[in-house]
C-alpha cells in the first residue's frame, strides 16, 4: 500500500516513566523505517548522545511558551518543571501525506492530541507488571538521580489511573510480546475502512463478469 492509498495516523503511545513506551516506539520505527517519528520540543537539558532535531528539538522556557501560545503545538505540558510539546505543522504534512507517527507522549498529551487531530489518533496505554519492577526499571536506567526517581514514582500511580481513555491496553512483562502488540494495533489502525483512500476506487473496478 503507498503512502497516497490512506491518510496516515497518529499512534499515541503512554506509560508511566519506566514502563517502555520509548523502547517499544523505537522498535517500531527500527522495523518498520518508513514510520515517522514525531520530534518534540523541551526544555531539559540532553542527555548523553541527543542531539537536536533528532531526539527532541531542546528550547529555553520562554521560546517553549511562546511555541504554545502562538498554536505552533497540537500538545504541550510541563512535567517536573520540564517543558515537552509536539510540533504541529511536521505532523499534519506527514499524516496528509499518508505517513504514520507513533508519539511517546504522556496522557495529558493524548488529551490534547485526540482533540487536535480526533479523525486520526489510535491510543496504546502500557503498564508495567507491578509498581515494584517499575521502581526496579528506574533504577536499572541509572539516568536520573533517586530524588528523581522517586518522584517518578510518586506520579506514577496518577499516570496509570488514566489508563481507560486509551483505546488498547498492554502489560509489559515481556518486551517482545509487547512489542508484538503494539504493531498489531499499529496495523490494525491502517486497515480501517474510512482511512483508506482508493477503496472506493478499488470496488468500483469490480465489474460483474458478463
Amino acid at each position: 500500500m503507498t503512502q497516497q492509498s490512506r491518510r496516515g495516523v497518529c499512534l499515541v503511545i503512554s506509560a508511566p516513566s519506566g514502563a517502555g513506551k520509548s523502547t517499544i516506539a523505537n522498535a517500531l520505527r527500527a522495523s518498520e523505517p518508513s514510520l515517522k517519528h514525531s520530534v518534540s520540543v523541551t526544555t531539559r537539558s540532553p542527555r548523553p548522545g541527543e542531539v537536536e532535531g533528532i531526539h527532541y528539538h531542546f528550547r529555553d522556557i520562554e521560546a517553549f511558551r511562546a511555541m504554545a501560545e502562538g498554536g505552533d503545538l497540537l500538545e504541550w505540558a510541563e512535567v517536573f518543571g520540564r517543558g515537552y510539546g509536539t510540533p504541529r505543522s511536521p505532523v499534519e504534512e506527514a499524516l496528509d501525506a499518508g505517513y504514520d507517527m507513533v508519539f511517546d507522549i504522556d496522557w495529558q498529551g493524548h488529551r490534547q492530541l485526540r482533540e487536535a487531530l480526533p479523525e486520526d489518533v489510535v491510543s496504546l496505554f502500557v503498564l508495567p507488571p507491578s509498581l515494584e519492577e517499575l521502581e526496579r526499571r528506574l533504577n536499572k536506567r541509572a539516568s536520573d538521580d533517586p530524588a528523581e526517581i522517586e518522584k517518578r514514582m510518586k506520579a506514577a500511580l496518577n499516570e496509570i489511573s488514566h489508563w481507560a481513555e486509551f483505546d488498547h491496553t498492554i502489560i509489559n512483562s515481556d518486551l517482545d510480546t509487547a512489542i508484538s502488540q503494539a504493531r498489531s494495533v499499529l496495523i490494525s489502525a491502517r486497515l480501517t475502512t474510512r482511512r483508506q483512500r482508493n477503496l472506493v476506487n478499488v470496488v468500483a473496478g469490480f465489474n460483474p463478469t458478463r
